[in-house]
Formats: structure tokens, C-alpha cells, sequence
């Protein structure tokens, strides 16, 4: 069973899914833009019978708060610090991730804060190296980023377009009918609510504080040689497969399996990524005899 319930940390009201045994191995899934933990809703039952899931949303995603921007200073500092507190609050202090698009860089912030916390990484679409950029999609994002104006804002406001949603779901699938419409048209419902643009158009301008995080993070995966699995939709054309490859060069026994897909590979490949997820977690932090 999938419980959905609320937490308020820092006064904030976070929403998030919750499953599995709760003395099991925990695994916490990080979702990216423009979604919410609502991508897990396939994966999260077909985990939680041996691990312990958690799927918050992030502030200003999903149904958890989404305070404008004139009350919270939505940064991924920000966002990450507000998971950590999710976490404590639930008394977790080791737990797996999984992280995609968004939820990369608020993963590798849990990480390099508290790396003792973590028991293995997974990650879908989730870049941690300048290779998996594909440039022309991430252009205007750096234009944004080096400066908002008039003239640099519309590269990343047409983010928002239901049509720009639709494209990031079906790009790169093989056979497009494989994904459900519900997908994008759920996520562009929640990013036009009143004042979530401007939310987003804060976090598209706060991007480029995520790679000079890389060199720390690539340190972090070399000291620790933390156990990595990388599934990627080898058809993203935000994050390109070279961003998955990338992670072996700092993980020896790092996993790289690039699946047929795009970058919401859960919804064109949910049975391949939930058999490599299994076998990989059972032989990293497998669940207790009891579990």
C-alpha cells in the first residue's frame, strides 16, 4: 500500500508518498522538473515490498507548498536543505537515492552535506558532468542564468508550454503512444497555477550553481566509491547518454545500462528500470531476512 501524507518542515508543508516495510532499506526518490513524486506512482509499489520508499515533491512542485517568490527564496540549496529536514524528520539516516533531472542536484547536495548517509546511488536522466549537457536545449538555460531580462526570459519561460512538457515526455520513446498524455498534462495543470511561473523562472535562473558543485561531487564518488547504478533514456535530448557514461570514470564498478527511452524513462520503460533497480539494490544494500 502507498500512504500519501504531509510533513511541515520550516514551516512548510511538504507532501510526500510513502511504502514498504518500515524496518527495510531505505530508497528515496528525487524527482525533476517539471513533475513530482506523481512519476513514481508505477515505481514506488514495485520497490516498496522490499524497500522503504520515500517521494516527497519539492517546494513549488507537485502538492506540496508553492509560496511565491516574494516568500521563499527558491534556490537548490534551498530545496535540498528542506529534504534533509524531511528526512530528519522522519528519522531516516541512511538511505539509497534515486535522483532524475532536478532531483540530481538536490541529491548530490544531500551527498556532499552528510556522505555517510548514503547506501548507493541510482541514477535516471540525473547529470553530474558537464558531457550530459546536450547544448542547445541548455543554451538559453545559461543565458538565463547569467543574466535575467526581457530578452533572455523567453528561452526559458517557453519551458512551461504544455506543447514544451509534451516534448520532454515523448522525445527519445521509440513508440510514443507507450506514454500516457495524463503525464504531461498533469504536470503543466500544477506549473500554471498562479505565480508558479515565476517559481520556476527562479530555480531555471539558480541552475548554474550546479556545476561547479561537479568537481566536489567527483571527488566525493572517487573517495567513496559508493555503489552507482546509471539507467538512461539513451534518446534524452536534455540530458544525453555521455552524462551517464561519465559517472565510470569515477565509480570503478559503476552500472551503466542506456535503455531505449527519453528523459521520463519511467513511462515508456517501467519493467527494464525496475528489474535493474532490484538486482542492484539486493546486492547493495539488501534488505534484512526479515524484511
Amino acid at each position: 500500500m502507498v500512504f500519501h501524507r504531509y510533513a511541515t518542515v520550516r514551516g512548510r508543508r511538504l507532501f510526500y508518498r510513502e511504502a514498504g516495510p518500515a524496518d527495510a532499506p531505505v530508497l528515496v526518490l528525487l524527482h525533476g522538473f517539471p513533475t513530482s513524486s506523481f512519476m513514481f506512482r508505477e515505481l514506488i509499489p514495485a520497490l516498496a515490498d522490499r524497500y522503504h520508499v520515500i517521494a516527497p515533491d519539492h517546494l513549488g512542485f507537485g502538492l506540496s507548498d508553492a509560496p511565491p517568490v516574494e516568500e521563499f527564496d527558491y534556490t537548490f540549496d534551498a530545496l535540498a536543505e528542506l529534504t534533509a529536514g524531511l528526512l530528519g524528520r522522519l528519522g531516516i539516516t541512511r538511505y539509497a537515492i534515486y535522483v532524475q533531472d532536478y532531483g540530481a542536484p538536490i541529491g548530490w547536495r544531500l551527498a556532499l552535506t552528510d556522505p555517510d548517509a548514503i547506501t548507493a546511488i541510482i541514477t535516471q536522466n540525473g547529470n553530474g558532468y558537464e558531457a550530459g549537457f546536450v547544448p542547445d536545449f541548455w543554451k538559453p538555460v545559461w543565458e538565463y542564468g547569467r543574466e535575467q531580462t526581457p530578452e533572455t526570459e523567453p528561452g526559458v519561460r517557453g519551458a512551461l508550454s504544455l506543447e514544451a512538457i509534451r516534448w520532454q515526455y515523448v522525445t527519445g520513446v521509440p513508440d510514443e503512444s507507450v506514454v500516457s498524455p495524463d503525464t504531461w498534462h498533469h504536470d503543466f495543470a500544477l506549473v500554471s497555477r498562479p505565480g508558479n511561473d515565476r517559481v520556476q523562472l527562479k530555480l531555471f535562473a539558480d541552475y548554474p550553481t550546479n556545476p561547479p558543485l561537479y568537481p566536489r561531487l567527483h571527488e566525493y564518488l572517487r573517495s567513496s566509491q559508493v555503489p552507482l547504478l546509471a539507467v538512461w533514456g539513451r534518446g534524452d535530448e536534455i540530458f544525453g547518454p555521455d552524462g551517464a557514461r561519465a559517472f565510470a570514470d569515477d565509480v570503478r564498478e559503476a552500472e551503466i545500462h542506456l535503455l531505449d527511452g527519453g528523459h521520463f524513462l519511467l513511462e515508456s520503460a517501467l519493467t527494464d528500470v525496475t528489474g535493474l533497480i532490484r538486482a542492484f539494490l539486493d546486492k547493495t544494500v539488501p534488505p534484512s531476512a526479515d524484511s
